[in-house]
């Protein structure tokens, strides 16, 4: 029952979490196009481009997570190989924002992004695979 919960949770909180990056990314990038803003005379429409692709990334990204969560909620069974894999790489995302956003945007979003973070890791360790379980039986005199 909880780990059903902990990973539908997370799944909810990662779709929510990619529609508000995506949008900032979308903000970012026509902010970077209507002022023709350029760093070290780098192309204004190459960095707008590049802002756009790179929310459509971290949103699909974190939308296929969510995606992979709900099927392990769902199914209530322990995730494949590709599926862990992508919950810890998804994780170690989470501990770079989590820095990037202590230092940027402040303790808030620090916050937020550890509690992503403590929902994928409560995921893994709730489904965690068992190898060589013990089969107590009883025997009766």
């Amino acid at each position: 029952m909880l780990r059903r919960l902990v990973a539908s949770v997370a799944a909810i909180v990662l779709v929510v979490e990619a529609a508000v990056l995506v949008f900032v990314h979308i903000v970012l990038g026509a902010t970077t196009h209507n002022q023709a803003m350029s760093i070290a005379g780098m192309d204004p429409d190459v960095m707008s481009t590049a802002t756009y692709a790179l929310g459509a990334g971290i949103g699909i990204f974190l939308l296929s997570t969510a995606v992979f969560l709900a099927v392990t909620a769902v199914r209530d069974r322990p995730p494949g190989r590709f599926a862990r894999v992508l919950f810890v790489v998804t994780a170690v995302t989470h501990i770079v924002l989590g820095a990037l956003a202590a230092a940027l945007v402040g303790w808030g979003a620090f916050a937020a992004t550890m509690l992503i973070f403590c929902l994928l890791v409560l995921t893994l360790t709730l489904y965690a695979k068992v190898s060589g379980e013990m089969q107590i039986t009883s025997t009766s005199p």
